[in-house]
């Protein structure tokens, strides 16, 4: 998925400075001299105001943002009106810290803006906002309205309306119905002070204090406490963001599984990390899972064990050499065979030129080592100098660890970042022509990112062929949240056209022999159920073996409170007949706060 910005602070929520760039902009009614919180909210996402002034807009504030770019309050009416479709609640925006304090009754002279968080390439939704406020205090002291109560009951089960096809799906001019849609029942509380009791954590803490909770227990559950993400129509509707108004430091350390008991309030607000979120002033208590890290099945001395392990922009500056040692040697049981994803070049991200990766892969075999695992030996490409993607100046690559005292490489000469490898046959089996290679590197399904890696191994007397790929990310796809209904995933159109070329080439070694044993597997980038999964697997050219699992334990990501599969192992039919393999998603940094990557590794034992 894609990374957020470094430049992100803390945790933000809206960068609130309203620009052309992220403002829509619109025709309004004529100039209202008086008007209250709900009237501007309307009855759709889209202020009836946008674009213009509003006076002495009554109501009392419920909280305040002093910190980051978006500093503001939250104003609300204590006096609601009959249609639950509107807000009662508005951000006002004073670009400075607020003079005012919770509960104070004030009005509010502004002009309304509708905020898109990302600005309007993004495809979010937008925040409707009081920009440019004159602010009059009335009264101090006063009750804040009661929070709304959002649990299990109040959210509805379907996600999102059908988007407007005569406005390219947007759902910004549909009128509201919170009874019926969750998209349309949370920006029905945009806003407001609401609240959320006893819930269960399904995406951990991140490094910008952040964490995701459901509301809906029994949604999708995943053995381990989470909430599976299973298809494009299980967007699961109770998943919520939780920050917090306090500091960064006191925000709890979560991990899945874990639950914050008695009450979290706030209001609830729009960013473009994750969509709603309630910005809490009260943080309900963390009480601990008990969420242990997995330990895979140790292979049988008869057994291949085949691994894909994506340790995220890894280089020889970082200081997680001995605890990703720990779990390939402890968690993953030395697999024979690991194909690695996110190997940076020898001094990471300085763009100097320099593409080998020799001290990154030997630094990890010498933890690995250490931890008392194998002596592995290693083989990979080196790509060419910024052209597979990733971080500026990483060169970032897949790389193959093998295990050479239960398993051999089979090295052919010539393979380099521009030549393709190819099939021939050889006394009627199949043969790469270069062993380490790259698939068909100068083909535009690879532009700016990573070329497939191919290799030849055998094992006991048996060859194996592995493709170690790391897909196109998704990058610029809409979010689940977004304007747009369904959401666009452009970054489809490249891994489409990526899978489509691995899958040829596994129908290359097919042709030639159909019994081979071919494994494609690494970081997809995509999901099981995916168009780029069926792809992948053709017309039964491979199979992605994580479906031999329960679906409930279908994931090796989780992501805005959906654990997902990104990262699979893909098996020819010469490996699947008998159902004679074992497949393990290991779960041991997904769903912890203190993650070494945010990849869990998958595991695939079998006998050749």
């Amino acid at each position: 998925m894609p990374s957020r910005s470094s430049a992100r602070l803390a945790a933000l929520t809206v960068a609130a400075v309203c620009s052309a760039a992220s403002t829509i902009a619109l025709t309004s009614p004529a100039h209202a001299d008086s008007v209250r919180v709900h009237d501007i909210q309307g009855t759709t996402r889209i202020s009836p105001f946008a674009g213009q002034k509003v006076t002495d807009v009554p109501g009392i504030v419920t909280a305040t943002r002093t910190y980051g770019s978006s500093k503001g309050f939250w104003l609300q009416d204590p006096t609601p009106d009959a249609n639950p479709a509107t807000s009662e609640g508005v951000f006002v925006f004073t670009s400075s810290t607020p003079k005012v304090a919770v509960g104070d009754a004030v009005t509010v002279t502004g002009t309304v803006s509708e905020y898109v968080p990302g600005g309007t390439s993004s495809g979010n939704q937008s925040v409707t906002e009081i920009t440019k406020p004159a602010v009059t205090t009335v009264s101090t002291g006063n009750p804040v309205p009661a929070p709304v109560v959002v649990d299990e009951d109040a959210v509805p089960d379907a996600y999102a309306p059908q988007g407007d096809s005569a406005a390219a799906n947007s759902i910004n001019g549909l009128t509201l119905d919170p009874s019926a849609y969750a998209l349309d029942y949370y920006e029905s509380l945009e806003g407001m002070n609401v609240q959320v009791a006893d819930v269960r954590v399904v995406t951990a803490t991140d490094p910008y204090s952040e964490l995701w909770v459901t509301v809906k227990p029994w949604e999708h559950r995943s053995r381990r406490g989470g909430t599976v993400y299973g298809s494009y129509d299980s967007q699961n509707t109770g998943r919520l963001q939780i920050q917090s108004l306090g500091a960064t430091a006191d925000f709890p350390k979560a991990d899945v599984g874990d639950t914050l008991e008695g009450t979290t309030t706030g209001p609830l607000d729009f960013n473009q990390f994750g969509g709603y979120t309630l910005v809490a002033g009260k943080l309900g208590t963390l009480a601990g899972g008990g969420l242990e890290r997995e330990t895979t099945q140790k292979q049988s001395s008869r057994e291949l064990a085949v691994a894909t392990y994506n340790v995220e922009n890894l280089d020889p500056s970082d200081a997680t050499f001995d605890k990703h040692a720990s779990a390939i040697v402890h968690n993953l049981q030395s697999p024979d065979i690991v194909s690695l994803e996110e190997i940076q070049d020898n001094n990471g991200a300085k763009d100097d030129g320099t593409v080998d990766a020799n001290e990154t892969v030997t630094k990890l075999i010498d933890a690995i080592v250490a931890a008392g695992g194998p002596k592995y030996d290693w083989r990979s490409v080196n790509p060419v100098n910024d052209q597979d993607g990733g971080e500026p100046g990483g060169n970032i690559r897949q790389v193959f660890l093998f295990n050479p005292e239960r398993v051999s490489f089979v090295d052919r000469a010539g393979g380099d970042s521009t030549t393709a490898v190819g099939v021939t046959k050889v006394h009627g089996k199949a043969q790469l022509t270069v062993s380490p290679g790259r698939i068909d590197p100068a083909n535009a399904a690879w532009n700016n990112s990573r070329k497939p890696l191919a290799g030849e191994f055998v094992f006991r007397g048996k060859t194996v062929f592995v493709i170690a790929n790391h897909l196109n990310s998704k990058g610029g796809d809409q979010g689940l949240t977004a304007q747009y209904q369904p959401p666009v995933r452009s970054s489809e159109i490249q891994r489409h056209a990526q899978a489509t070329e691995v899958n040829a080439f596994v129908k290359d070694v097919l042709s030639v022999q159909k019994n081979a044993n071919v494994i494609a597997l690494g970081d997809m980038n995509d999901f099981e159920f995916s168009g780029t999964t069926k792809i992948l697997e053709g017309d039964g050219e491979l199979w992605s073996a994580i479906k031999s699992l329960p679906k409930s334990e279908r994931y090796s990501y989780d992501y805005q409170g959906n654990q997902q599969v990104l990262d699979q192992i893909l098996i020819s039919p010469a490996i699947r007949r008998g159902c004679d393999f074992d497949y393990d998603s290991v779960h041991i940094n997904a769903e912890f706060h203190d993650q070494i990557s945010d990849h869990d590794p998958q595991v695939l034992r079998f006998r050749p």
